[in-house]
């Protein structure tokens, strides 16, 4: 659906006339707070929409995690729908977060990697969202370049941060606050942008509110509070078997400067996620207060998933499962009725724009190449996608090659640019680690022809551009 100012416009104000003219004839019919409570059940919904950084899908206690406990991230999975097969169509902070606010592939929005700048011709959901009447937010990590913060249109706050290239620092980390930098000594940064949400939530306001909340938590650094630091020392990690204490030294893992041994940072890791999921219970805890938690759209998600020593790696990028696969969390009672429900339909990170504009009934622009997710909200019986594409462009940074990849609901086939590494292909049903490459096999071999058709028909179909090209 293409998206016209005139005509939306139009249907807003004739939508807020019918309900001016409804609420006084509920008035006269049934009384003053009947009709008012009728009116309520009707009104638009708040967005908050919360993003974590390399938050692989499983760590989360309500996903089986060992040891790690996230009893607000399992309140809302319990009280929602987690998607259980949800990924980033690139492993990679500035890429995802695009797609995020895109709804597009990162060979449509231009950011193809760390180090590409925002394309300020492109638009977000925030900008459509704030034309349908909403109170709009973005506070967090940004973490795109380009020169100076970028003019976001549809903004009425922005807070983010520049230090180290954008990742900001977990502790002190200054502040662009609404264009003015600002010194935030003694402040943990996980705790600081909640507190700026929280300003944000409850104040007082005619409108909807649409609130961005980007975490710097739990990128590399790994450093919680100091009231969870040691919370897991004496806990027993369960490391994947093929883990080891010296990965980070190894395999060229050092050029990511993740060079500590993986159980020290693996502990920090799940100390910092702790946090995370303390400050979103302070979120719920406001909106309870504010009696709008059932009135408010919650997705929590991540920009990418992270290697704990799977197939000898750390950091992500790679196609396999724990750098692509991610936290999906929706909840929304005003649409859920079966809360509690894990859908198995693969969700993707482009996903997030269109599922939002699509509950919010404001128009999906038909330059977004993600899917709505509402249809399968409303039903687990709805279809999800059959396949999609990876893309991963090559950086100085890092000694990975560029990576295409398309993924099924039961394989996945993955190739290297220039050949750099051998090409793989999987069967994710028999093979859910991905450690048997069935690429030569005879069966691998009539699968190899029908998964690179299919990526040529996704690739035609979003206009791929080879991202090196770019």
């Amino acid at each position: 659906m293409k998206y016209h100012k005139s005509n939306f416009s139009q249907s807003i104000t004739r939508r807020d006339a019918l309900k001016v003219m409804g609420g006084a004839a509920l008035s006269l019919l049934f009384g003053y707070d009947h009709s008012k409570k009728l009116i309520a059940q009707t009104k638009k919904p708040n967005v908050i929409f919360v993003l974590t950084d390399d938050h692989r899908w499983d760590a989360m206690s309500c996903m089986g995690h060992p040891f790690l406990k996230t009893p607000n991230l399992d309140r809302i999975a319990n009280e929602g729908i987690l998607f259980e097969n949800a990924f980033v169509t690139t492993s990679l902070c500035s890429p995802s977060r695009a797609s995020f606010l895109s709804g597009q592939y990162a060979h449509t929005h231009g950011v193809i990697h760390n180090y590409t700048p925002w394309n300020e011709s492109n638009t977000t959901f925030l900008e459509l969202i704030k034309k349908a009447g909403y109170d709009t937010a973005f506070i967090g990590k940004w973490h795109m370049p380009g020169e100076g913060l970028p003019k976001l249109r549809g903004l009425d706050h922005f807070i983010t941060f520049t230090m180290l290239s954008g990742q900001g620092v977990y502790y002190d980390c200054p502040l662009f606050i609404d264009g003015v930098e600002t010194e935030r000594k003694g402040k943990y940064i996980t705790e600081d942008l909640t507190d700026f949400a929280l300003k944000f939530i409850e104040k007082k306001r005619n409108n909807p509110f649409c609130l961005y909340l980007s975490h710097k938590a739990a990128h590399y650094g790994f450093r919680p509070p100091k009231h969870l630091n040691h919370l897991y020392d004496d806990v027993d990690l369960k490391l994947p078997k093929e883990s080891d204490i010296w990965i980070p030294f190894t395999n060229a893992n050092y050029i990511t400067g993740q060079i500590l041994p993986m159980n020290f940072m693996y502990r920090n890791y799940c100390e910092t996620l702790v946090s995370v999921d303390e400050q979103l219970g302070r979120i719920i805890k406001k909106l309870e207060e504010m009696n709008e938690l059932d009135n408010t759209v919650i997705i929590y998600s991540a920009d990418n998933g992270y290697f704990w020593g799977e197939h000898g790696n750390i950091d992500k990028r790679l196609a396999y499962e724990e750098s692509i696969r991610i936290p999906f969390i929706i909840r929304y009672p005003g649409l859920i009725k079966d809360p509690g429900r894990r859908a198995k339909q693969m969700a993707l990170n482009i996903d997030l724009a269109p599922t939002l504009l699509d509950i919010l009934n404001v128009p999906i622009p038909a330059n977004m190449q993600g899917m709505s997710l509402k249809p399968i909200i409303l039903s687990d019986k709805s279809k999800g996608r059959e396949s999609w594409l990876y893309e991963y462009c090559s950086e100085l940074t890092s000694n990975v090659p560029g990576i295409t990849a398309v993924r099924t609901e039961n394989y996945k086939y993955i190739e290297y640019q220039n050949n750099a590494w051998p090409s793989e292909l999987f069967d994710l049903t028999k093979d859910p680690g991905e450690r048997n490459n069935i690429i030569k096999t005879g069966r691998g071999k009539v699968l190899l022809k029908e998964l690179k058709k299919e990526m040529e028909r996704i690739k035609i179909e979003t206009e791929f551009k080879p991202l090196e090209n770019m």
